[in-house]
């Protein structure tokens, strides 16, 4: 790649399909898969927001090659493109770059993210899935930040997962290896760079939108931004969101 000597850090976001290895989207049972799309797509667009407009790193957008997962990425950023302005349309334009995946287990895509991005030449790797539509820039600065400082930075969630994986300098440990079903999976990972002796920094705890009571996290972090007067992060959410609780009424 043409940028790689000039650009040495890559943002990975894999869009989750609505079930994978061990964490499923649910908002609720009453919803339907047709209805699940719409805030996914809603979580996806955000996260896309959220990141670009960090400078100096460059975007992977990846997916798995499924009919349904296609059409939704070519929806999000052909709504991006129209409707961004400025840095965030630049670097849509210009640092985001979508590949697909195989469809496969999660452990699987991850591996498959991190080698692609180490082999084309990258130092740094942060890899997020599709789920937490309220991480916004600075955090992601910060993991960044804390990557270039130690082998590793993991994000952890309150379910004992992950909302975020960095590894700096090569792939130290394959993560198709690991069984991510597994409830122990947060430190199963750990474990594992603890015994090839490296070192990682943990990141605050935050989360993924799995169960329907996540949805009362999203709520309160908008709410919340909207107080300190951001109304550009996780908008897009907060428009499904309205049109899912106008549904219920």
């Amino acid at each position: 790649m043409s940028d790689k000597k000039q650009i040495d850090t890559a943002l990975a976001i894999c869009i989750q399909e609505v079930t994978e290895d061990g964490s499923e989207l649910n908002v609720g049972d009453e919803y339907s898969f047709e209805d699940i799309s719409f805030p996914h797509q809603g979580f996806i667009a955000d996260t896309l927001v959220n990141v670009l407009g960090i400078n100096n790193i460059d975007l992977r957008l990846y997916y798995a090659d499924l009919p349904h997962t296609r059409k939704s990425v070519e929806t999000i950023i052909n709504y991006l493109s129209e409707k961004l302005k400025g840095k965030r349309a630049a670097a849509l334009s210009n640092h985001l770059k979508v590949r697909q995946l195989s469809p496969d287990r999660w452990g699987i895509k991850m591996d498959a993210i991190f080698r692609d991005c180490f082999d084309v030449g990258y130092k740094h790797v942060v890899f997020i899935g599709s789920r937490t539509p309220t991480l916004k820039e600075k955090m992601i600065k910060l993991a960044i930040r804390l990557l270039k400082k130690s082998d590793a930075v993991f994000g952890p969630t309150v379910e004992g997962r992950y909302y975020l994986i960095g590894m700096s300098g090569e792939y130290h440990v394959n993560l198709a290896s690991f069984d991510w079903s597994s409830p122990n999976i947060y430190s199963e990972v750990v474990d594992s760079f603890r015994e090839k002796g490296l070192t990682w920094t943990e990141m605050e705890m935050w989360y993924a939108v799995e169960h329907p009571e996540d949805i009362e996290y999203l709520v309160r972090d908008i709410n919340q931004y909207r107080l300190e007067g951001d109304e550009l992060s996780a908008k897009e959410t907060e428009k499904v969101l309205e049109r899912l609780i106008k549904r219920q009424v």
